[in-house]
């Protein structure tokens, strides 16, 4: 049997798509940049530092894992899975 661990890191917990001027809060565990974007702000509780991803451009494809709990998008879109 999986772990519940493996079972949310494959997207099977579900998440929420965000697309320009869209927010969310709640628990998330890893954001994938569909197009690229620009975050107006983003909260985690694990990761020192998470202020320097926001206003910078982040291109396509890339994955970001962690503890979130606030993501908003200035531009672009990105997939927010749930933890």
């Amino acid at each position: 049997m999986s772990s519940p661990v493996s079972y949310d890191l494959q997207g099977q917990g579900g998440g929420v798509i965000l697309q320009a001027t869209e927010s969310a809060t709640g628990n998330f565990r890893w954001i994938q940049v569909v197009n690229d974007c620009v975050l107006t702000d983003l909260d985690s509780t694990n990761l020192d530092n998470i202020g320097s991803l926001v206003g910078i451009t982040i291109p396509a494809g890339v994955g970001i894992g962690g503890r979130f709990t606030s993501v908003i998008v200035d531009t672009g879109v990105v997939i927010a899975y749930y933890a």
